[in-house]
């Protein structure tokens, strides 16, 4: 039996990590939580039996009782990360810990050479390599019927209402207080293209701006707040949570789910805010060209301004090609023809629906966490040394952004 502790116990720490472990309780334990909040921290504490001693409202109590399980699952917010981190490594914890590593470069790559020097397990949340979508184009990749990858586009659609949501009004809205929305929401997609293509990187450029979401395009007669708004909008907060009471994204801005206390959260919390007037800085769209070592490139774009919140990738061969809706869980192969008129050989293939966020990709690496911490030689998909190319992307991605545009080698 391995025991585990959870520093930070909210959307992720908690809802999508420690409650998948409950499925596991003849294999793992949690025995200890720090969280700030007191709703979330005591629900940690009824759902796993945790002992009163082992409950903490603050990080510094918590690291002075030393190390109270095997393994840590760290999910703070970004610019905690590296403090956390350092102190659990010393300690001698294995560590789960949320993307982004550290919003800072020289944080991500020391927290790293630490966990090396201790030989401690670091692993990040990268979960979309343990989804069904991205193992099956893995798989048609390696299995060659698309000859050599040549280039990819590949596309995050973050959704209007997730940027509204999270980028605009929420916690990672601003890059001086958090992380570049590349890194903080696409680090996830600069990995999974790392992981396809197989290869280092050797040059990033990269263009985007805060187009839409800030007073120049207010609507006339808006209000600071939606509950004092008479504008018709499609932003209104309450259009955006009344309805979702009960489930993300409602749940994150109020632990007590009834319309009182949404609508009290929406009158006095961040969530009520006029997305035309809050302190976002935060990109709404950006596309970056990637050049590969092995001579791939590829080009991504994140953009807020879609309904549907997926991810689209195509990716050329010099056989073939392969391509895919995440959402949908449809991936399709297509072989080259020799002529106009010749039939196309297609394949489709519909992935298994898997439980858990990021279309399973959530239940995925908490599987994995447990294999790992029984056993050591397990080869990690995720691990930092891994991850670490993703995030050195992404600030160098940032970098070219405020560059106009200038291309960063590496």
């Amino acid at each position: 039996m391995k025991t585990i502790a959870v520093l930070g116990a909210g959307q992720r720490g908690q809802y999508a990590y420690s409650d998948y472990l409950k499925k596991y309780a003849d294999q793992v334990k949690i025995v200890a939580v720090c969280e700030i909040d007191d709703y979330r921290r005591s629900r940690m504490k009824e759902m796993h039996g945790i002992s009163e001693e082992n409950v903490f409202a603050d990080a510094d109590a918590f690291f002075a009782k030393g190390k109270l399980a095997d393994a840590l699952i760290l999910a703070t917010m970004d610019e905690t990360h590296y403090t956390y981190t350092m102190k659990a490594l010393d300690l001698g914890y294995d560590i789960l810990l949320e993307k982004p590593i550290s919003p800072k470069k020289e944080e991500c790559i020391a927290m790293v050479e630490k966990a090396n020097a201790c030989g401690r397990l670091l692993m990040i949340c990268h979960v979309l390599r343990y989804t069904t979508f991205f193992r099956k184009i893995k798989e048609i990749i390696d299995s060659g019927k698309i000859g050599d990858i040549v280039s990819i586009q590949h596309n995050e659609n973050v959704g209007i209402y997730h940027m509204a949501h999270s980028f605009v009004r929420g916690n990672w809205r601003n890059s001086d207080e958090t992380s570049s929305i590349i890194l903080q929401k696409s680090c996830h997609d600069l990995d999974i293209l790392t992981y396809l293509v197989d290869s280092k990187v050797k040059s990033i450029s990269s263009v985007g701006a805060l187009a839409y979401f800030n007073e120049e395009h207010a609507p006339k007669g808006s209000a600071k707040r939606c509950v004092d708004c008479k504008v018709d909008c499609i932003f209104d907060a309450r259009k955006a949570y009344l309805p979702c009471i009960g489930t993300w994204p409602t749940t994150v801005i109020s632990n007590e789910q009834s319309e009182t206390a949404v609508m009290e959260a929406l009158r006095q919390g961040p969530y009520g805010r006029c997305v035309f007037h809050c302190d976002n800085n935060v990109c709404d769209h950006q596309a970056t060209l990637i050049e590969f070592e092995n001579g791939v490139s590829a080009t991504f774009n994140l953009s807020a301004f879609t309904n549907q919140i997926c991810r689209t990738i195509k990716i050329m061969g010099t056989k073939g090609m392969v391509s895919g809706n995440d959402v949908a869980g449809e991936v399709v192969y297509q072989s080259f023809v020799s002529n106009g008129f010749e039939e196309v050989k297609k394949e489709t293939y519909r992935v298994a629906k898997v439980a858990g966020g990021h279309n399973g990709g959530d239940s995925g690496i908490m599987e994995e966490f447990i294999k790992v911490l029984q056993d050591k030689d397990h080869d990690v998909i995720s691990s930092a040394n891994r991850s670490l190319q993703s995030h050195l992307m992404a600030f160098a991605a940032e970098e070219s952004r405020l560059q106009e545009g200038k291309t960063i080698y590496f």
